[in-house]
């Protein structure tokens, strides 16, 4: 029982860490990277399709990425969808491909982005809290049930605590990564 129970809060632990590196992936950092277009959706006959299932997307150097629509006539459907995705990206038809520039972040709006990607740190360091809380009150409920003993509770907390702070320390790594690259010009 007391396995189990580490094992479910450790997985949903590691399930918050990942969906914090999602959530920083789509903050916008100077560089181009192919992941802040993941999330577009393109009209395709009728129905919204992420646009990496109707399109080539790459990189075609450090700051513009590349659209190739396997389909010429979705060109203009993919450039009016990033445009109008809110990303602050002004995409630009040429030929058969789509060029998106990466535009240089200004210093306010660095500082903007580093107040957002805290925020989502801080607010996955209270999901693993939660879940440590959680699982120390399932803890509680066996020993009350007569299930465990006191000891065996006390050293499954010490586990579970071990394991909390190993992955808030995650957190604050992948935040300090972030802000570096954030801060980079």
């Amino acid at each position: 029982m007391i396995a189990e129970l580490k094992k479910n809060t450790e997985q949903k632990m590691l399930k918050s860490l990942e969906s914090l590196k999602s959530d920083l992936g789509k903050v916008r950092t100077g560089r181009a990277h192919t992941g802040i277009l993941d999330h577009i959706q393109v009209e395709y006959y009728g129905s919204p399709v992420p646009l990496s299932q109707i399109a080539n997307v790459s990189l075609i150097d450090a700051r513009t990425i590349s659209v190739q629509p396997w389909e010429k006539s979705m060109l203009a459907k993919v450039e009016k969808a990033i445009r109008d995705a809110d990303l602050g990206l002004n995409p630009s038809a040429m030929g058969e491909l789509v060029r998106v520039p990466m535009p240089a972040l200004t210093e306010e709006r660095r500082k903007e982005l580093i107040k957002l990607v805290r925020s989502e740190a801080e607010n996955s360091r209270i999901a693993v809290r939660n879940l440590r809380r959680d699982a120390n009150n399932q803890l509680k409920e066996a020993v009350k049930s007569k299930e465990i003993s006191e000891d065996e509770e006390r050293r499954a907390q010490d586990d579970i605590q071990k394991l909390t702070d190993r992955n808030i320390a995650e957190v604050d790594k992948i935040l300090a990564q972030k802000e570096q690259d954030l801060m980079q010009i």
